[in-house]
C-alpha cells in the first residue's frame, strides 16, 4: 500500500542530485498540492510568537538548529532556527514531515521560508523532552524511567521507525536516531523528530546508497561510517545502540576518570556474549526488572548493533521481539529482582 499523498513529487525529487536541489521547484510542488498539511507562516508570525526570539524561550540548540518555545494564538510549538546556508536539510525535513505522518513521528505544523536569511520550523510541543533528558540530563522535575516506561519508549519508537522502513514507499532511512531525537509526549509516548538527514532508499534490487557520512559518531552503523553505505539497517544499528542506553542507563560515549573514552556498543558487546546482563542493568533501576526481560531486551540491542548489517533483525522483527517482551508473557516469577534476590 502506497503511504505517501504524492509520489510523484518523490519520483520529481529522487530524480535531483543533492548537489543540484532547485528550492523554487520543490517549494512549488508542496504550496501546489492539497494534500500537504503544513502551513506557510512570515517571519514575522514566529517572531511574534517567540517575543522576537528571545533567550528565555530557547528549549535547546543542536546539531540543527535553536529551538524556541512559542506560542501561536491558543496552541503552544517548537519554532526551530534553521541556518539560511543549508537550505537542503531545511527543505528535505519540510518534504518529509509534510508526507510521513505516524503517531510516533513528531507532527510538522508548518514552517516560514521568508526571504533570503530566514529558515524556521514550526512543530508540535512535546512537554516532557527527549529521551536523553531522562537518561543522561536528568532535570530535579524528571522521575526516574521505571521498566514498564521504557519499555513503552522502546516499543513505540520502533514501531515510528518501522512505519517509516516498511509503510512507506519507497522506504525512509532516518539517518539521526538517537535519544535527543525521541521526543515524549504526554505519558512518555515517543515521537521520532529531526529529519534534515533523511534519505529516501532505494526502490530497486539494491540494499543500500552511498553517501557522505554526516551522522553522529556512537550512534552510526560502521559501514556508513567507514564507506557511506547506507541502508535501512544502519538506522536499525543506531536504534540498538538507544535500546542500550535506555536499558543500561549510560552514554553513547563514556569518558572514565582518566580521561579515556569508551564507547557503549564496544562495552556492551561482550557482556551481552558472556551473558552478563544483570551487571549491564540501569542501577537507577534498583533491581526493580524483571531478569528475563532485560535479558531478552539486551539480547534484541545486540543484534541489532551486530558489525554485519545482514545479520540485524528487521525493523518489523525488532517490533515483534519488543511487544513480546513487552506483555511480560514470558515471566511467571518475580519482576523484582531485588526482591528475589
Amino acid at each position: 500500500m502506497n503511504c505517501f499523498p504524492c509520489t510523484e513529487l518523490f519520483k520529481k525529487r529522487s530524480k535531483l542530485k543533492d548537489s543540484f536541489y532547485s528550492e523554487k521547484l520543490i517549494f512549488g510542488d508542496i504550496a501546489g498540492s492539497s494534500n500537504l498539511a503544513a502551513k506557510t507562516f512570515t517571519f514575522e508570525e514566529l517572531a511574534n510568537a517567540t517575543r522576537n526570539f528571545r533567550d528565555d524561550f530557547i528549549l535547546g540548540e543542536g546539531g540543527s538548529g535553536r529551538l524556541y518555545k512559542g506560542q501561536l494564538d491558543e496552541q503552544v510549538v517548537v519554532i526551530k532556527q534553521v541556518d539560511p546556508n543549508d537550505n537542503r536539510k531545511f527543505l528535505v525535513e519540510v518534504l518529509m514531515l509534510n508526507l510521513l505522518h505516524h503517531p510516533n513521528i513528531v507532527n510538522l505544523i508548518g514552517y516560514s521560508a521568508d526571504g533570503d536569511h530566514h529558515r524556521l520550523l514550526v512543530y508540535e510541543y512535546m512537554p516532557l523532552g527527549s529521551l536523553k533528558d531522562y537518561l543522561h540530563d536528568p532535570s530535579p522535575g524528571n522521575k526516574q524511567l521505571d521498566w514498564d516506561t521504557r519499555m513503552k519508549i522502546a516499543l513505540e519508537a520502533a514501531k515510528g521507525l518501522e512505519y517509516l522502513h516498511d509503510k512507506a514507499q519507497p522506504p525512509v532511512i532516518h539517518r539521526k536516531i538517537n535519544c535527543s531525537n525521541i521526543l515524549l509526549d504526554e505519558g512518555y509516548q515517543p515521537k521520532l523528530s529531526d529529519f534534515s538527514l533523511a534519505k529516501l532508499g532505494p526502490t530497486d534490487d539494491k540494499h543500500n546508497v552511498h553517501v557522505k557520512f554526516e551522522g553522529t559518531i556512537g550512534y552510526s552503523a560502521p559501514e556508513y561510517v567507514m564507506n557511506g553505505e547506507l541502508s535501512v539497517k544502519s538506522d536499525i544499528y543506531s536504534f540498538g545502540v538507544v535500546l542500550l542506553e535506555i536499558f543500561t542507563g549510560r552514554k553513547v560515549i563514556e569518558t572514565s576518570t582518566d580521561g579515556e573514552e569508551r564507547n557503549l556498543v564496544e562495552w556492551a558487546t561482550p557482556l551481552i556474549k558472556d551473558e552478563k546482563f544483570s551487571e549491564m542493568a540501569d542501577p537507577t533501576l534498583q533491581g526493580h526488572f524483571p531478569a528475563k526481560g532485560l535479558q531478552q531486551a539486551l539480547i534484541v540491542a545486540g543484534m541489532c548493533v551486530d558489525e554485519q548489517p545482514t545479520k540485524r533483525p528487521s525493523i518489523a522483527e525488532v517490533v515483534t521481539f519488543l511487544t513480546h517482551i513487552a506483555s511480560g508473557k514470558y515471566d511467571s516469577e518475580s519482576r523484582d529482582v531485588k526482591s528475589s534476590t
